[in-house]
C-alpha cells in the first residue's frame, strides 16, 4: 500500500480529516469507503439501485497527485447505480447521497482498483479519494416512451426473471395523488395480469424484477388504469398511479426452444383466444402480448407435413393481422406497416393487410403508397367499398397537398422575386450615386485646373 501522504484537506493530512470527521458507508462497515460531507444535499431522498445518477468528479491519490477530473472534460458523468457499472467505492458512496451533495471519499483498494491498480496512472493497492457532487438522479426508464419507471427499494437475489406467460405471486401497494388505493397479496399469469385486476405497467415491469426484489413503479395512464380510470379504485381517468411491488415467488413458463411444436400449436389456440377476449374488451396493448406470443413461437418453425405447415402459416397470418389492428388502435402505425407487409411477404394478396396497411400509410401522409394499396386491394376485390372510398380520400389529400406546395412555392419565389428586384434597385443606385460622385469629381478638377491656368492679378 502506497504511503504517500501530502494530500490535505482543511490543512490536516487526508487520512487524519477521515479518521476524525468521516462516515463508514459500507454495508459491511469495514471502512472500506469513508465519506466527509462537504456541502448538505437539497433534500432528503437519495438514489436507489438502478437510478440513473450524474455526477461531477475529482479522483485523487494520496499524494495529492490528480488521475481523473469530469469538470477537466468539461462534461459530467452517468450511470445506472447500484448496477457494478463503476467502481463499487462509487456505487455504495453515491447511494448515501442527497441531490446537490458534495462529499469527498476515502477508498480503500478492495473498493477502488484492487491489487493491481490502474497502470500508467495508480499504483498497485493504492488508496484513492473522490470528491463527488450528486448533479441528479431519476429512476430506470423501462419503456421507451417513458411510461414506466422504475425505483429500486430492495435488491432480489439470483439473475433469472419472469417470462411472458410465468406464474407471479406479488405483494402490492397502489397510491394516487398520496392516496392508498390498493394494498394486496395476488397471483397472476404474466401477460394476464388485467384478469386479476393489476394494470398493464405493472405486468410489463416483471420480466426486470428478480425474486425479492421490492421497487416502486411510475405508471402513466397508458400503463396504468388509462382514459377510463378504475372506479373500483375511486380512480379517474388519465391519473398517474405509483405501485410498490415485492416479487415473492415465481415459477418461469417454458421458453420457446424447451417446447416442440405440437405442444406450441396447441398453446397457440389458447393464447389466440386470450388475445381476442383483450381486444374486444378495448385492451389493445394486453392483446399485442398475446399475439406476439404466438409469433415468437412460431416465426422459426417450418413443420413436418402439408398440415402442419398449413397451421403454422394460418396462426402467423392471424397474428399479423390482428398485431396491426392493435396499433392502428393503438396510432402506432410504423409498427401497422411492419406487421402488415410480414403477412404479405406470406400472402401478396390479402386483401386485410393490404387495407389496414393503407390506413396506416393514409394516417402518416403517405398518400401515394396509401393509395397503392387500396388500388391493390380493389384489384384483389372490386367490390371493396371501402377501399374505393378511400382512394378518393387520398387523390383529394394529394390534390389538397399539391395546392398547399404550390401557394408555398409561389409565396417563395415572389418573396425571391421581389428579393431579387430589391438588389437591382440598390445597385441600380449604387451604381448611379457612382457616377454622380464621378461627374462631380471630374467638374471639381477642371475648375481647380481653370483657376490655375488663369491671369494673375498681381
Amino acid at each position: 500500500m502506497t504511503t504517500d501522504q501530502d494530500l490535505k484537506m482543511d490543512g490536516q493530512p487526508a487520512t487524519t480529516v477521515f479518521a476524525t470527521k468521516g462516515t463508514d458507508v459500507t454495508p459491511k462497515k469495514d471502512k472500506g469507503v469513508m465519506k466527509v460531507v462537504k456541502r448538505q444535499g437539497l433534500d432528503g431522498e437519495r438514489p436507489m439501485i438502478g437510478d440513473r445518477v450524474t455526477v461531477h468528479y475529482t479522483g485523487k491519490l494520496l499524494s495529492g497527485k490528480k488521475f481523473d477530473c469530469s469538470r477537466d472534460r468539461k462534461e459530467p458523468f452517468s450511470f445506472n447505480v447500484g448496477k457494478g457499472q463503476v467502481l463499487k467505492a462509487w456505487d455504495i458512496g453515491v447511494m448515501s447521497m442527497q441531490r446537490g451533495e458534495v462529499c469527498t471519499m476515502l477508498c480503500k483498494p478492495e473498493y477502488a482498483y484492487g491489487s493491481a491498480g490502474n497502470p500508467d496512472k495508480i499504483p498497485p493497492s493504492s488508496l484513492v479519494v473522490f470528491e463527488m457532487e450528486l448533479l441528479k438522479f431519476e429512476g430506470e426508464v423501462l419503456t421507451g416512451d417513458m411510461g414506466i419507471i422504475r425505483r429500486i427499494k430492495v435488491k432480489g437475489d439470483g439473475y433469472t426473471n419472469p417470462n411472458d406467460g410465468a406464474s407471479v405471486e406479488v405483494h402490492l401497494e397502489g397510491k394516487c395523488d398520496g392516496r392508498l388505493f390498493d394494498c394486496r397479496d395476488v397471483s397472476f399469469i404474466v401477460g394476464e395480469a388485467e384478469d386479476k385486476g393489476v394494470p398493464l405497467g405493472v405486468d410489463r415491469a416483471m420480466d426486470k424484477m428478480q425474486k425479492g426484489e421490492c421497487c416502486l413503479l411510475y405508471l402513466k395512464p397508458k400503463y396504468g388504469f388509462g382514459s377510463e380510470g378504475k372506479a373500483e379504485f375511486k380512480i379517474g381517468p388519465d391519473k398517474d398511479i405509483i405501485y410498490e411491488v415485492t416479487l415473492k415467488s415465481f415459477q418461469r413458463a417454458k421458453e420457446s426452444w424447451e417446447m416442440d411444436l405440437p405442444e406450441k400449436l396447441e398453446l397457440t389456440a389458447v393464447v389466440k383466444q386470450k388475445g381476442n377476449q383483450y381486444f374486444k374488451a378495448g385492451l389493445h396493448h394486453q392483446a399485442v402480448v398475446q399475439y406476439q406470443r404466438i409469433v415468437l413461437w412460431l416465426e422459426m418453425e417450418c413443420g413436418t407435413g402439408m398440415e402442419q405447415q398449413k397451421r403454422i402459416q394460418s396462426y402467423m397470418l392471424t397474428a399479423h393481422l390482428n398485431l396491426a389492428l392493435c396499433f392502428l388502435r393503438t396510432k402506432e402505425f410504423s409498427q401497422v406497416v411492419e406487421n402488415c407487409n410480414k403477412v404479405v411477404e406470406l400472402d401478396e394478396h390479402n386483401e386485410k393487410a393490404l387495407y389496414r396497411r393503407g390506413e396506416a400509410r393514409l394516417l402518416r401522409n403517405e398518400f401515394s403508397l396509401a393509395m397503392e394499396d387500396f388500388q391493390h386491394v380493389l384489384q384483389v376485390n372490386p367490390s371493396n367499398r371501402a377501399a374505393r372510398a378511400q382512394i378518393s380520400i387520398c387523390q383529394s389529400k394529394i390534390k389538397e397537398h399539391h395546392e398547399q406546395d404550390k401557394k408555398i412555392y409561389a409565396n417563395m419565389f415572389q418573396k425571391f422575386a421581389e428579393r431579387d428586384a430589391k438588389q437591382v434597385r440598390k445597385t441600380k443606385r449604387r451604381r448611379d450615386d457612382c457616377m454622380r460622385n464621378s461627374v462631380n469629381g471630374e467638374v471639381g478638377i477642371k475648375r481647380r485646373r481653370r483657376s490655375q491656368d488663369g491671369p494673375s492679378q498681381k
